[in-house]
């Protein structure tokens, strides 16, 4: 089950929130770990198994390293084998197809090689299992006594499938003390929804458009149709995976929870730098804080912080798919990374801002390449076909049909969205609040303007959900 179904917005999720409400609050997490679990289990009817081992080993996991630290000993050897516990497990399914070959010959193993298959937001629980096991080691929180909070910190449903990845000391407070607002529950429908409409309404066409241009023979690619490809890859990638991280920050707000912001308009960056700070900030502070500064971080000189940018970002690259484009995605962040931290980046600040931000799309787009496409000739050929290198000049027809109206009017919604136009307004609404004469006539005007867009989002979104077209869920392979 995703967010973007008939099925969980009209069914499922009004389901959940009226038992929620008559729950009661000694209840609710009770009602909230089954309904995650049903969750989980409606698409993965199997690998809950695999939700419930790991929510029982990292509670036995964390009881065991504070026992320990109780006793005054450190635990190292204990977090050790709860670490390698996690990763054991994630590579297992996420790593099957390059392990499969080595496995398959072992007896005992073969049968589970032949029918591995990645469950579902398997990279996302396990981190934020990884964070738990180490925040309690390094004593930032204390273990989790009550195996009901700890299933409900893994499984909860809103960030289960595609993030963001919740560390638990973020969340420890309101595993059992929350109170549900009605100003927090407006607030998260409205983000619901606004997450509901960039998936639905701008990341599905243009996906669309892109399976197209990717699915054609890289060979008879046109440079402009290459391009074109390459954008509506940029601009999904972007509305989806935002998408999904404000649909799970508003379903979280329904049900009393505060996660932190995922997204930050990452497009407007004038570096790789600034576009790790902006993009999927919940995987950039992960992996800062739980790889990145045990490793030594910018701390031990240039060349091991190089190093260690290299280690991270191949990590990175690792946690995203088992295939050599996405290690070649990664390492190219970090080599761009340890540049900008050199005499380039030192140029880079002093060149003016258009050309940064010029830099940033010409290597954010070039690395996307390699996100999207698994076959390393033809992630050459593409780039190949992006600089004129190609025998074609005319676009495909299947593409010309394609590029109706409505695409074009996509397009330019995805270009202006990606840009930090809302926040604007709703600062400019504020402002407005401060003015006295006419603030009370404009703010009830726009309050019922936002009320009405909201109605005409989720209405479109809704038809489009309903009448089938095209919706993938892109974060299977996450």
């Amino acid at each position: 089950m995703v967010f973007s179904s008939t099925l969980f917005i009209f069914f499922f999720l009004p389901l959940v929130l009226l038992s929620y409400l008559l729950a009661g609050r000694k209840f609710r997490n009770l009602l909230l770990l089954i309904a995650s679990l049903v969750f989980y289990a409606w698409g993965e009817p199997v690998y809950v198994a695999v939700m419930l081992f790991s929510i029982v080993a990292n509670y036995f996991f964390g009881l065991g390293i504070g026992r320990i630290q109780e006793r005054g000993e450190r635990g190292g050897w204990a977090l050790c084998w709860a670490v390698l516990a996690n990763i054991g497990l994630l590579c297992f399914f996420k790593y099957a197809d390059l392990l499969r070959p080595y496995l398959a010959s072992i007896e005992w193993l073969a049968p589970a090689m032949q029918q591995s298959h990645l469950p579902m937001g398997i990279s996302f629980f396990t981190f934020q299992a990884i964070s738990y096991v180490v925040d309690v080691y390094r004593k930032v929180t204390p273990p989790q006594r009550n195996i009901l909070n700890m299933g409900l910190f893994i499984a909860l449903f809103p960030k289960l499938m595609a993030g963001p990845i919740v560390r638990y000391h973020d969340i420890v407070g309101q595993l059992t003390k929350r109170t549900v607002l009605m100003e927090d529950f407006a607030t998260g429908v409205e983000r619901f929804i606004f997450g509901l409409s960039k998936k639905v309404l701008i990341a599905n066409p243009l996906g669309n458009m892109a399976d197209m241009v990717f699915a054609l023979q890289v060979s008879t690619l046109s440079t402009f149709t290459a391009w074109l490809g390459i954008i509506c890859y940029t601009l999904q990638l972007y509305f989806d995976f935002s998408g999904y991280s404000d649909m799970a920050i508003g379903l979280g707000r329904m049900f009393g929870f505060s996660f932190l912001e995922n997204f930050n308009y990452p497009y407007i960056s004038r570096s790789i730098q600034e576009f790790w700070r902006r993009w999927h900030i919940s995987l950039s502070n992960w992996f800062r804080d739980y790889l990145y500064i045990p490793l030594g971080g910018n701390r031990l000189g240039p060349i091991r912080t190089s190093v260690n940018l290299l280690i991270v970002f191949f990590f990175c690259g690792m946690w995203h798919g088992a295939s050599w484009n996405f290690i070649a995605w990664g390492l190219l962040h970090g080599f761009f990374l340890m540049l900008e931290r050199g005499v380039f980046g030192r140029t880079l600040q002093a060149a003016p801002l258009p050309l940064r931000h010029i830099y940033f799309l010409f290597v954010i787009m070039n690395t996307w390449v390699f996100f999207r496409l698994d076959n390393l000739p033809h992630i050459w050929t593409y780039l190949s076909a992006l600089y004129g290198f190609t025998s074609s000049h005319a676009i495909h027809p299947v593409i010309h049909v394609a590029m109706d109206l409505s695409f074009y009017f996509t397009l330019i919604a995805g270009v202006i969205l990606a840009m930090p136009i809302y926040p604007y307004c709703t600062r400019l609404l504020s402002s407005v609040r401060m003015v006295s004469s006419i603030s009370k006539v404009v703010v009830s005007s726009m309050s019922l303007l936002k009320i009405c867009l909201l109605g005409v989002l989720f209405l479109f979104s809704s038809t489009s959900l309903i009448v089938g077209a095209y919706n993938p869920f892109i974060y299977f392979r996450f």
